[in-house]
């Protein structure tokens, strides 16, 4: 299970969030040969997801998660879930985040 951290979006802007991550011993996580991928949904069964870009800074154990406007633009206001997985060298898989992510609606257009 991954750590739970939830997420507002404004509807219409960029986006970006920094979450440092760290290992069980309170240290900066080495993530050195891992990729990560995110996604949202409306809800866990929903076919329709929408990525996240994401960015590791290996030498600091940050994950940027981020979309631009014309992805945000075309959400409906709302909540959604979502989660990030690492992916390490040898393929094995860990949810490190997951949460709810609220959608704001954008009243400028």
């Amino acid at each position: 299970m991954g750590t739970k951290v939830n997420i507002v979006i404004d509807q219409g802007t960029d986006f970006a969030t920094t979450v440092s991550l760290t290992n069980t011993a309170g240290s900066q996580l080495d993530l050195t040969g891992m990729s990560a991928a995110a996604q949202m949904r409306k809800s866990y069964t929903s076919s329709t997801a929408v990525a996240f870009g994401t960015l590791l800074a290996n030498n600091t154990g940050a994950l940027t998660l981020s979309m631009n406007n014309a992805v945000t633009s075309a959400l409906s206001a709302g909540r959604y879930v979502y989660d990030v997985e690492l992916t390490d060298s040898s393929s094995v898989k860990s949810r490190i985040l997951e949460g709810m992510v609220t959608v704001t609606p954008e009243v400028t257009r």
